[in-house]
């Protein structure tokens, strides 16, 4: 099941919406269907040297769990 970030374009609240099929979400301020879909925001920025060497942005022993490494 998808989880996917909206904007009402009726009140501008902005929420998230678990979408089943064909279903449309609709605002749970507002209730309207008038809705833009966002660009989803799941980043996570690494701070650190070693995370910032490893080839998938994790620290050491992270990447690929159980085949090696990297």
């Amino acid at each position: 099941m998808p989880i996917f970030e909206y904007k009402c374009e009726d009140c501008g609240k902005r929420f998230e919406a678990i979408v089943i099929g064909s279903r449309q979400p609709e605002c749970p301020s507002c209730n309207s269907k008038k809705l833009e879909q966002q660009l989803s925001t799941f980043a996570v920025k690494a701070h650190s040297s070693t995370a910032s060497s490893m080839p998938c942005g994790a620290p050491s022993g992270s990447c690929g769990a159980g085949s090696g490494g990297g």
